[in-house]
């Protein structure tokens, strides 16, 4: 069983969530899109948010879910279709929102590879030139799909960072390229979210996967271990 200290974290930020909420109901609608545990954002969280909001229907899941939502004092329906901007209710690339959730590994390990040297299964990726490599926490089992490999970038310190070679089970690696090695270990690795460089990244998970942005975040909010922030 993964550990949750190796698990991604989804940082969810209940101010940006208001603000979106707030943003998408002024755009109009009656019924929002509250399924899929909220986009991996929590849906009774959500839901509380959304009710101050002034959204007065969800779109759920199932009628267990609907029940639990009921007691919030939001009515929940489980058919339907939803109305109400879902981009701007949670911040999804494209959006004038701030994307509600920011996920972030945490660099487990460095390793210095010489030009030549390869990392990861089969070997795939060979380092150009002498570089420092950082093992990430997130892998294929928390939603860091494994095409995203030597294609898709995350946030190192500001800074866009290219993973490389073949994603694993629960970890991945990141080319720290110029980056200082010496003191980065336990620092955070942002995949997606947040106001920075990989803001909008879902965007670029999007063509390299097939994948619609609403899956990938889904499925990452639901695997990673989620906390909301204020």
């Amino acid at each position: 069983m993964t550990q949750t200290g190796s698990l991604p974290r989804a940082l969810v930020s209940a101010g940006a969530l208001r603000e979106g909420a707030r943003e998408a109901v002024a755009l109009g609608g009656e019924l929002a899109d509250l399924r899929g545990d909220a986009l991996g954002h929590g849906v009774l969280e959500v839901a509380a948010v959304v009710r101050d909001a002034g959204v007065q229907a969800v779109l759920v899941d199932d009628a267990h879910v609907a029940d639990l939502v009921h007691a919030l004092g939001v009515r929940a329906v489980t058919t339907g279709e939803a109305n109400i901007d879902s981009g701007l209710l949670y911040g999804l690339p494209g959006a004038r929102t701030v994307p509600a959730m920011r996920l972030v590994g945490r660099i487990v390990s460095t390793k210095p590879l010489r030009a030549g040297e390869a990392v990861s299964y089969g070997y795939r990726h060979r380092a150009a030139v002498d570089t420092t490599v950082a093992l990430v926490t997130g892998g294929y089992a928390q939603g860091i799909v494994r095409a995203l490999g030597s294609s898709a970038h995350v946030e190192v310190d500001g800074v866009l960072r290219p993973i490389v070679g073949r994603v694993a089970m629960d970890v991945c690696v990141v080319d720290l390229e110029d980056a200082a090695a010496g003191d980065v270990v336990g620092a955070d690795v942002v995949y997606f979210g947040g106001t920075g460089v990989v803001r909008d990244a879902l965007t670029e998970w999007a063509d390299i996967t097939g994948l619609g942005i609403t899956e990938l975040i889904t499925v990452a909010g639901s695997k990673a271990v989620r906390e909301w922030t204020p």
